[in-house]
This record gives structure tokens, C-alpha cells and sequence, in this order.
């Protein structure tokens, strides 16, 4: 009796001590979920990219906005040698400009400042804008960087050390007009794909020595290869897979690292597809593409970087008073997209929003010059050249474009130069863009002033620039790949 006893509390006790690890097992996989979810809810509402439109004014410091207009704010430069006073390249501090010329810029803020009217800020705020340097002052979330301290450092680090090796090709290359950088002056809407590769192969990143390169660069062009008539848009995805296949048996930087240090930039609609048959392109290698829309499974965020769509323009940007916009939002462009035909269906008939079904008849850029806001409605892909128009114009953008991840969203704060509004609240538009104070758009204005020369390219780059401003992106990616393959 006495061992049938303790067998049965042997037994009991084993049952107990496996109901015991099961029941942990079960509650760690259930806290595991839930933590899960709650994170995946947090990311999203968190996400720079929903967050709801009333949640994404920028706060105005009244002395702040005072210093950069007001009369009296003294502005000191020592020299501006090469430098258009019009850029924005006085926000950089004097040893990152480098051979540029040495800049002393400061403000002087005065204690109480006195009051000022509409008029006068309109009157003064151009010329003000874009010679004081645009640190944010104490009013850190309004500076159009994150970080900008952290981002100077990087910066210059970043022109002092970067190495891209570029896979080699020469000219009598069967295939060198898809390969090589093209010999005219890209233009069009999917140029910044040809300005990088001319502007890379020009530059000091570029090495020829492999083993001192930090990241590889496959040289093929999603456009040239839709537009050669050998390949097409039905060959790209077998172009692409031979070309991986090729570099993989000839070279060893691949496989050593499954293609996490390469990267390809890729400005076409069609990019979207043409990794379909060298799925390792699309899950290791970098994607620098126009198209970065987050909610499609092959692009990966922050693995991936976005390249900003720009028509390419000579010359300086126009400027325009802000009192002489008379126009609200302005928007044109071909319906190919529901996002599209429903923003012109909600406000087509409306006095202060201005959209049309076509093109316009009058001159696009008068339209963008009178106009407080610019709408960036979505077509095909998320992405089109409207924001980098919107900028170029010192019209502040309106985007939008769901899931899209906007060019340098690493380095940028768009909330301090765009309005970002959800597609479902576009019968909001006009209500949403009312709400903005006056101050607000002066400061919202203000900061596309700012940020103008960080979309435009240039036939040799300069600093700061779109090909900059993309390395920049490959910089802090390289990081990330060096820390993987340590791994």
C-alpha cells in the first residue's frame, strides 16, 4: 500500500511538473504574440508616415520665427566663393564645406521682439530664409533633420571614407549602353537613376580596388533595359538573373556575402518586378529605388533606401512671396490611379483647391509658383516627380501616397517641410489644410526653402545634393551590412 502510494505521488508529481512546463511554454508563446502585436500596433501608430494629420503640425517658436525675419537679425558671411547665395549650403557648418569657401554665419536674437504684421513677414521672409542657417534653433523638432549634429559628423565621415567598388565593364561591352554611365544629359521623369551612375562614376567613392570597398555596385539600368530592344520589359527579369550568375562565378564578393553589401539603384515603375527571378537580389542586396513602397513585399525598409524621383532643371529655383500664392493645394496629372480620381471627384469644382483630370494647358510651373500647397497624389507606384516639382517651386508638399517611404526618411524630417494626410481623409483636405496657422505655413515654406537642395542633381556633384544625400543613405546601410556578416 505504502508503494502504491508512492508511485501514485511519483506520478503525481511528474504529471504536475509536465503540466507545469507545458502551461510555461503555453504563456511564454501567448506573452510572445501579444508582445508581438502590441509592438507591430506601436511601429504603426508611431510609423512618420501615419501618423494623423492633426498630429503632424509643426509648433511655431514666435522668437524663433521673429529672428528669422525681423529686420534687425544680422546675417555675416565671410565669403562665398562658388556659392549661390540662394542655396541652402549656409546651413552647413565650415569644415564640411570644404573647398567651397569658408562661411561664418550667425543670428542675433533680440529679447522682446516687437510686434509684427502678415505683411511684413511676407515682405521679409524670402531673402531672410535662405541666408540664416537653418539650425532650428531651440525648437528641435521643427529642423528639417533628426538629428542634425549626428548627421554632420556622419557626413563628413562618410566623404573621408566610403569606398563603392562599380562591377567593371567596358565599352565595346555588348551590353555597355545598360552598364556604363550614358554620355547625355539624363532627363526625363526616371533620370535619377542615370544622375547617380554619372555622378558615382565621378566621384572619390569610387574604387578600383575591391578589397578596400565597403559596398558593391551592380551597374545595370532597369530604363536602359526596358527600353533596348534585345530585352524589353518582359527580359529584365532574365537579364537580371543571368547578370547575378555571371558576377557570382567570375568574382567572390557575392557569395561571401549573399549579395548583402551590393545594392542597385532603379528609378523605373518596372523596377518593382525585375528581381522576380533573383529573389536573392530582392532579400539581401540593397535596393535604392524611387519606387519604396513598404506595404509591397519586395521592398524592406531600412534594408532598402529611397531615392527621390526629380525632373531634372537647370538653373535657379524661381521664388514667389508667400501672400502672392493665392491658391491653396494645387494638383494635375493623369488619372491612373483611384487615389487620383478620387481626390479630382472630391475637389474638382472647388474655389481654393485646384485639381484637374489632365495636364494643364497653362504653365505648370505658374501653377506650382501660385500655390501654398502641392498635392503628391499617387499614380502606378507611390512615387512620382511632384514632391521634388513641389519643392523646386518653394510650394510645401502634400502627400498623399499610403506606405510610401519618402526619400531620406533616415535623415529628413518631413513633418517639418511637407503635411502628410491618409488617402481615406482627402474629404478632409481642405479643412486639414485651413487648420494650419499662418505661422505654421511660414515655417512650413520656410523649411522647403531649406531642404530644396537636397532634390536637385547636379552635372558634377555638390555637397548636399540628391547623390549625396543617397550615399549618405548607403553609408548608414553599410553599417547594418557589416554588422550582419559579423554576425
Amino acid at each position: 500500500m505504502a508503494a502504491s502510494g508512492a508511485r501514485f505521488s511519483t506520478s503525481f508529481a511528474r504529471r504536475v511538473v509536465t503540466d507545469s512546463c507545458r502551461g510555461l511554454f503555453f504563456l511564454s508563446v501567448f506573452l510572445s504574440f501579444t508582445s508581438s502585436i502590441f509592438l507591430s500596433l506601436y511601429i504603426a501608430y508611431t510609423s512618420k508616415l501615419q501618423i494623423h494629420p492633426a498630429l503632424t503640425r509643426v509648433y511655431v517658436n514666435p522668437l524663433l520665427e521673429y529672428s528669422r525675419i525681423n529686420p534687425q537679425t544680422t546675417v555675416r558671411a565671410a565669403s562665398h566663393q562658388n556659392l549661390n547665395t540662394s542655396s541652402v549650403v549656409s546651413q552647413v557648418p565650415t569644415e564640411v564645406v570644404g573647398n567651397r569657401g569658408n562661411i561664418s554665419i550667425g543670428v542675433e536674437i533680440p529679447s522682446s521682439p516687437p510686434s509684427v504684421s502678415r505683411g511684413d513677414l511676407d515682405r521679409q521672409l524670402p531673402e531672410r530664409i535662405v541666408q540664416v542657417s537653418s539650425t532650428g534653433g531651440n525648437d528641435k523638432n521643427g529642423d528639417v533633420f533628426h538629428d542634425r549634429s549626428l548627421f554632420m559628423e556622419e557626413y563628413k565621415e562618410m566623404k573621408r571614407s566610403l569606398k563603392i567598388y562599380a562591377y567593371p565593364h567596358k565599352k565595346n561591352d555588348p551590353f555597355a549602353n545598360v552598364l556604363l554611365p550614358v554620355e547625355s544629359e539624363p532627363g526625363g521623369n526616371y533620370a535619377s537613376e542615370s544622375y547617380f551612375k554619372k555622378a558615382l562614376f565621378k566621384s572619390r567613392f569610387l574604387t578600383d580596388d575591391p578589397s578596400e570597398a565597403d559596398l558593391f555596385y551592380l551597374p545595370f539600368s532597369i530604363a536602359g533595359l526596358r527600353h533596348d530592344k534585345r530585352v524589353g520589359v518582359g527580359g529584365i527579369q532574365s537579364f537580371i538573373r543571368n547578370y547575378i550568375r555571371n558576377i557570382s562565378l567570375s568574382y567572390p564578393y557575392w557569395n561571401r556575402s549573399g549579395g548583402a553589401d551590393h545594392f542597385y539603384v532603379s528609378c523605373h515603375s518596372v523596377g518593382r518586378s525585375a528581381m522576380e527571378k533573383a529573389v536573392e537580389v530582392k532579400l539581401n542586396a540593397i535596393q535604392v529605388v524611387c519606387s519604396s513602397s513598404y506595404f509591397l513585399a519586395g521592398y524592406v525598409s531600412h534594408k532598402d533606401a529611397s531615392i527621390p524621383q526629380i525632373w531634372p532643371r537647370k538653373g535657379k529655383p524661381p521664388t514667389r512671396l508667400p501672400s502672392e500664392r493665392k491658391t491653396l493645394a494645387f494638383y494635375a496629372g493623369a488619372m491612373n490611379s483611384r487615389v487620383r480620381e478620387f481626390l479630382v471627384k472630391v475637389w474638382e469644382n472647388d474655389s481654393e483647391i485646384s485639381v484637374h483630370h489632365t495636364r494643364l494647358k497653362t504653365p505648370y510651373s505658374e501653377a506650382l509658383l501660385g500655390s501654398k500647397y502641392c498635392i503628391h497624389a499617387k499614380g502606378f507606384e507611390v512615387n512620382t516627380a511632384r514632391i521634388a516639382d513641389a519643392l523646386y517651386y518653394g510650394c510645401v508638399p502634400v502627400v498623399l501616397a499610403d506606405h510610401y517611404d519618402l526619400p531620406y526618411a533616415d535623415i529628413l524630417n518631413w513633418n517639418s517641410f511637407s503635411v502628410v494626410v491618409s488617402t481615406i481623409d482627402i474629404p478632409m483636405l481642405k479643412k486639414i489644410l485651413q487648420e494650419i496657422s499662418y505661422n505654421e505655413y511660414l515655417r512650413l515654406q520656410s523649411n522647403v526653402m531649406r531642404v530644396q537642395q537636397h532634390f536637385q542633381w547636379h552635372h558634377l556633384p555638390v555637397d548636399f545634393d540628391a547623390f549625396h544625400m543617397v550615399m549618405y543613405e548607403l553609408w548608414l546601410r553599410r553599417s547594418h551590412v557589416r554588422t550582419v556578416l559579423q554576425c
